[in-house]
């Protein structure tokens, strides 16, 4: 048997296994006793991470839609026709109709070239992925207040911290071997604040657990910032030494009374002020979040109170502290780093910059480069409905599964001119797509990943790709070949990762030679530094850490008479997104084999309702049919699906408002009503 040390493709933890192969099939995984994340251990999902691999429902060849019916085709055909409807739409609507969208599953390697494709070759800064999705406003926050949008420590850092304050994650689910550690952390002394108003698994073992409001963290930490210096609890030498509008803060923070916050939140007073006291105690305080802060319709200022937090306290730049949003795909952070984004090139290089525009297309050998920001995922479906977006290229996404309102998303899909789908299985998006081309997935491939502690990592082939299945990297050069375009020809992924690292600086330093066993974090800027696990030591990226004060606004929705319950959405630990890989994973499953939804037994008490009773479940948007799970896990009024289940959809249900900064949904709150059926 061979065994092949890779990146499991999962969530953004970043663990390593080997897969284990026996003449040419997977057989199964041994974690990597040595790696600084997975130290010997996997999750459930990351132990099961190579039985999707071989399923029967892998996409073995191109398929071109003819008389209403996905055909086979040759890749020859199949990309000739690519470039040839993807010109036709620009040369009838402008280079900007045609939509990019990039994959946090893919690697760096592959997310670059695509950014390269629609930048280089089409015209059009028409590129985004799925952070749109999850943490585009965490980018926006912590840019502004620190300079850089990324998690500031590593995740070692978790074993010093004295006290760790954990809002909006569902940490052991969502990244269980990083909930794993915050336990044992406990175990070991450290105080834990659990901030959700979902009685998560963190929230046993918390010193304190705040069942707050859905919507309501503006007000939260904008309380407990109050409490902080009003007690003067706050560091005054670190705000001195490194910070500025202070000044702005505490006069907004100012009328955030305990009895204000309280009313706002739904708390108890004295629970902001035990939090506020305890996280403003420690020598070393960590924040954790991740898509319960950022998944709302005022994200970018719920990541601006935390930013305000860890600099009120002092806990940023030292091991133990910092601001740690997690990543919810295995390469999201990869995804944003290599400019899979409408704003910006890799390494976060703006495009509206001349020197950066002029830096990249002397690069890439083209005479110049659109100086207009293109669209976000989120805004591409109604310029899409409203005709200004007529063809989406779609690389291992599937939007017809995640995006807010799906019924919406669904229409927009079916009526483009042009829908390409580049993806390893036959996804609920492509299904509807013109052209399907498939690809490889990560156990069939080389590359990076980024991880969510700015980890870069190597993944290694271990197997074959199916049929005539290739790599997305092979693809799009491919692709950019047909389209006329010479700057995309490369040995193999190691000399992709030596143009990025020549463009990016943050990257700098990056050579495949350079990341065995365990990557390195960036920034790396050159071949001689070792990485960086620690952000803001001596400095904010930005020079000075800035205050930017957040007003509490409600949710865009609320419960109402017709619509009487709150609805707020995630995953399970079984699955994983929308289950095309978990779901195609038998042991997982079976575990989780179907959609539900929680609701408080006073709740099921009223409506007449007992565990497993089959619902429906009604928003403005749409229905779903879904079978109930009685608990105490949410709150009177809350309700709570997950999001992985096709046959009961939980976005068919939710907003799609965006928050106004980052174009990111409300994913976690919206008005439903449920009714007991027959």
């Amino acid at each position: 048997m061979k065994r092949t040390l890779t990146v499991c493709p999962y969530c953004g933890a970043g663990c390593m296994f080997y897969l284990v192969s026996d003449k040419g099939r997977l057989v199964g995984v041994e974690p990597s006793t040595t790696h600084p994340v997975s130290r010997g251990g996997l999750c459930v999902k990351g132990w099961n991470a190579y039985a999707f691999v071989h399923h029967p429902d892998r996409l073995t060849t191109p398929l071109l839609r003819r008389d209403g019916v996905l055909k086979p085709a040759s890749w020859d055909e199949a990309l000739n026709l690519v470039v040839q409807k993807l010109r036709a739409v620009q040369k009838k609507h402008g280079a900007d109709a045609v939509m990019f969208a990039s994959s946090a599953k893919a690697t760096n390697e592959e997310n670059y070239l695509l950014m390269k494709l629609a930048r280089a070759v089409f015209g059009t800064n028409n590129i985004d992925h799925c952070a749109r999705l999850c943490h585009s406003s965490t980018v926006t926050g912590l840019a502004e207040t620190f300079g850089s949008g990324a998690m500031t420590n590593s995740i070692s850092c978790i074993d010093q911290a004295d006290v760790i304050l954990v809002i909006g994650s569902n940490t052991t689910e969502q990244h269980p071997l990083i909930g794993s550690r915050i336990l044992n952390a406990v175990r070991n002394g450290t105080h834990l604040i659990v901030a959700d108003n979902r009685r998560i698994r963190l929230a046993r073992h918390a010193d304190l657990h705040l069942r707050h409001k859905n919507g309501s963290d503006v007000a939260l930490l904008n309380g407990i910032m109050h409490v902080i210096i009003a007690e003067e609890l706050e560091n005054r030498d670190f705000i001195t030494a490194r910070t500025e509008n202070f000044a702005a803060l505490a006069k907004t923070v100012a009328g955030w009374t305990p009895e204000r916050t309280a009313a706002a939140t739904g708390l108890e007073t004295g629970e902001i002020v035990t939090a506020a006291r305890l996280f403003a105690a420690a020598e070393r305080g960590m924040i954790v979040y991740s898509m319960g802060i950022t998944q709302h319709s005022h994200g970018v200022d719920n990541v601006r109170c935390i930013a305000a937090l860890a600099m009120l306290t002092g806990n940023v730049g030292r091991p133990g502290t910092g601001v740690n949003p997690l990543r919810g795909q295995n390469n999201v952070q990869g995804g944003c780093d290599m400019g899979a984004l409408p704003d910006l090139y890799s390494g976060y290089q703006k495009v509206s910059d001349p020197l950066m525009r002029e830096k990249f297309a002397h690069a890439w050998g083209v005479a110049q480069l659109s100086a207009t920001p293109g669209l976000p995922l989120t805004r591409a479906m109604d310029a899409a409905s409203a005709g200004q977006l007529q063809a989406m290229f779609i690389m291992g996404e599937n939007p017809a599964l995640s995006d807010p309102d799906l019924g919406h998303a669904r229409r927009v899909l079916e009526n483009l001119e042009l829908l390409v789908v580049q993806d390893i299985f036959m996804t609920e998006t492509a299904a509807l797509a013109d052209i399907v081309l498939p690809a490889a997935c990560y156990a069939e491939k080389e590359g990076t990943f980024t991880s969510t502690e700015r980890r870069i990592q190597r993944l290694s082939k271990a197997v074959e790709p199916p049929g005539v299945a290739r790599a997305d990297w092979e693809i799009i050069c491919a692709i950019a070949e047909r389209a006329g375009y010479q700057g995309m020809r490369y040995a193999d992924p190691a000399a992709i990762m030596d143009e990025i690292a020549a463009l990016t600086p943050i990257y700098g330093g990056i050579a495949y030679g350079r990341l065995d066993p365990h990557g390195l974090q960036w920034p790396c800027p050159d071949r001689s530094h070792p990485g960086t696990p620690l952000l803001h030591t001596e400095r904010f990226t930005r020079g000075t850490g800035r205050f930017s004060t957040a007003f509490h606004h409600l949710p865009a929705e609320l419960p109402d008479a017709q619509y009487p319950l709150v609805l707020t959405t995630g995953r399970t630990y079984f699955h994983w997104h929308t289950g095309s890989m978990t779901r195609r994973t038998h042991l997982l499953d079976r575990e989780e084999p179907s959609s539900f939804i929680e609701l408080h037994p006073d709740d099921a008490a009223r409506l007449g309702v007992r565990n497993r009773d089959l619902l429906l479940v009604s928003s403005r948007r749409g229905k779903v049919r879904t079978e109930a799970r009685v608990t105490d896990m949410v709150i009177p009024g809350v309700v709570f699906m997950p999001f992985h289940f096709a046959e009961g959809a939980a976005n068919t249900l939710t907003n799609n408002v965006l928050d106004p900064e980052s174009s990111i949904p409300e994913f976690k709150v919206c008005a439903v009503q449920v009714e007991k059926l027959p």
